[in-house]
């Protein structure tokens, strides 16, 4: 299907202020014309922020209208979502819109702009957006690019996140695991190591930098041996190593030997830093 361009310089910052009057009010609607899209890429709404905005329209009216347009018998919204979640709350039997004739792939365009003009999109989201409208719309990655401000590599990069195990996704969406994180796990070709290095990373044992040496020192032990239960024994020596670092301030090693045994060495920069080490070691 091909893409029409037409319609989308619209004044879009007006349109995407929550309860700006920047816009002539067209037309108003029942809201009970009015549906969400279930396409657009916002899937979870924050109750405290639309009870916050319930709070501006309950005092100032919608001064902003919403975009909608028809769709079946009656009409969807395209941008504003926010503030139809606030009238309904409030019970309003009527609100402000724009209608505007639009194709499926415009209304997409324009929600994902919206969504990412506020910043606010997780990064499964804005990746499930770019999905639609590559799949379903036959956009390319280099014309998202163009159109999202961003390059090609960003647009590739994101989508590539959909190709991680769900859990992993659901903690990307409650920001448990950052962008930076899931670049490195989907570098990680067993699962059972993957997800038991995300439940790590959500429960804040490693930061980025932790997460792609273990990574990287995995990689290197299996090119040499591709046993995956010595893998996934060496990813928690690797850990063990770096927690010890962290928390002794110093250089340690961890030498693992088989049957769970090993050596431990740290090292130690004068008599009165070992002193100290051995006092923190008898706690």
């Amino acid at each position: 299907m091909a893409v029409k361009r037409g319609g989308l310089g619209m004044g879009l910052g007006a349109l995407f202020d929550d309860n700006s009057s920047d816009i002539q009010v067209k037309k108003t609607l029942r809201v009970s014309e009015i549906e969400p899209n279930r396409l657009q890429p916002r899937k979870n709404f924050n109750e405290e922020a639309i009870a916050s905005l319930a709070e501006s329209v309950k005092e100032h009216g919608i001064i902003q209208p919403l975009l909608v347009r028809p769709y079946n018998n009656s009409y969807q919204i395209v941008a504003g979502e926010r503030r139809w979640r606030a009238a309904k709350m409030l019970a309003m039997e009527e609100i402000p819109v724009i209608i505007k004739e639009l194709s499926d792939a415009e209304a997409m365009q324009l929600a994902l702009i919206e969504n990412l003009q506020r910043e606010d999109l997780n990064p499964i989201e804005e990746a499930s957006g770019y999905k639609e409208l590559v799949e379903t719309y036959n956009m390319k990655q280099e014309e998202l690019g163009k159109l999202f401000g961003k390059s090609r590599s960003s647009v590739s990069n994101l989508m590539r996140l959909l190709n991680l195990p769900e859990e992993v996704q659901e903690y990307l969406k409650e920001g448990l695991v950052t962008v930076g994180h899931a670049k490195i796990l989907l570098g990680v070709e067993d699962k059972v190591i993957l997800m038991e290095l995300a439940d790590r990373v959500a429960q804040g044992r490693l930061t980025v930098r932790q997460l792609e040496v273990i990574v990287t020192g995995m990689k290197s032990s299996k090119s040499a041996d591709d046993d995956d239960e010595k893998n996934r024994a060496n990813v928690y020596y690797q850990e063990m190593e770096i927690s010890l670092k962290d928390i002794l301030g110093r250089k340690v090693s961890v030498k693992h030997k088989g049957n769970d045994k090993g050596t431990l060495v740290l090292e130690f920069y004068d008599r009165e830093d070992l002193r100290a080490l051995a006092d923190k070691l008898a706690k």
